[in-house]
């Protein structure tokens, strides 16, 4: 018996294959594309902290870990306002499960090396932010699953969304590399200006490059999972952590380098661990576990 072919529909096929190896090549692009910003990111972010740590003194780090109002100041915030903040907006802008998860997850993460070099950029206080940054990091692997805790009201399976992996790394990566230009500043101090100013024009032009470069990869991806409301919160969360930072700083009458340090420690979240567009999925993975011991508890 002899079976022919509608050609018609052996053109589909054709194209469908054809298409279906276009998607998998873009998957495949994609996938390498991120290993490569993740492992450029890793090697511009220790530079950048060698960098940083150049601008640092070790009797200065000692007299605020001996005194540590600042940093007491800058744990407040970050711990104590800022969660309070993304849970407040995501009640104010009625946000679904998922996203008010998202947005809680990120207001408790630790503060993140950008307020480092925001501080530097506005001749603030380094030896100040960097120690703020590692105590604020430390205190992270105990404070993030605790806060979450207390504000989503005991959702279950929630410890799985707490990066303690990475939190760990980023906790590395701050006290290694900033304890090598703490080094070299002590033992070098007349190349230490220079090891900045390279650090600094490398990390400027590695971020446009990076941009560029994540902007291809991903394409308009990032803007299919964003809503209005996770627009206006990524907008204000880090508007209020300024705000209240400045006002913390001002009330306990800090100087304008320990003002400048303490601001945006207080707000500048830690941007490589979680943000809400990279959460929603991780946590409606965590809300379907949630619905599932819910139900099997009502059935049994």
């Amino acid at each position: 018996m002899e079976v022919t072919v509608n050609p018609a529909i052996k053109y589909n096929f054709s194209s469908f294959d054809s298409d279906a190896n276009i998607t998998s090549k873009d998957f495949a692009f994609n996938e390498n594309a991120d290993k490569v910003i993740g492992l450029a990111l890793l090697i511009i972010l220790f530079i950048t902290m060698v960098s940083l740590g150049c601008t640092m003194e070790i009797s200065k780090i000692k007299n605020y870990l001996i005194k540590p109002k600042g940093v007491a100041i800058a744990v407040g915030a970050q711990y104590g306002i800022m969660p309070l903040t993304a849970f407040c907006f995501a009640k104010l802008f009625q946000l679904s499960p998922m996203e008010s998860l998202s947005v809680l997850i990120c207001g408790c993460c630790p503060g993140g090396n950008l307020s480092n070099i925001f501080a530097l950029a506005l001749e603030g206080d380094m030896n100040l932010s960097i120690v703020m940054t590692a105590c604020s990091t430390a205190l992270g692997l105990g404070m993030m699953p605790l806060l979450l805790y207390v504000y989503s009201q005991g959702i279950s399976n929630l410890a799985q969304s707490v990066p303690f992996t990475i939190i760990t790394i980023a906790l590395i990566m701050i006290l290694v590399p900033g304890g090598i230009g703490i080094l070299i500043n002590y033992r070098v101090p007349q190349y230490s200006k220079i090891i900045t100013q390279v650090g600094l024009a490398l990390l400027l032009f590695s971020c446009v490059v990076i941009g560029l470069f994540a902007g291809i990869s991903e394409g308009g991806k990032i803007f299919t999972v964003l809503s209005r409301q996770l627009i206006a919160i990524a907008a204000l969360m880090p508007l209020t952590g300024f705000i209240c930072g400045y006002i913390l700083s001002t009330l306990f009458s800090m100087n304008a380098p320990y003002l400048q340090a303490d601001c945006f420690c207080g707000d500048s979240r830690g941007t490589h661990l979680h943000s809400p567009v990279q959460m929603p999925s991780e946590t409606e993975t965590i809300l379907k576990k949630t619905e599932r011991t819910h139900s099997s508890g009502k059935s049994s």
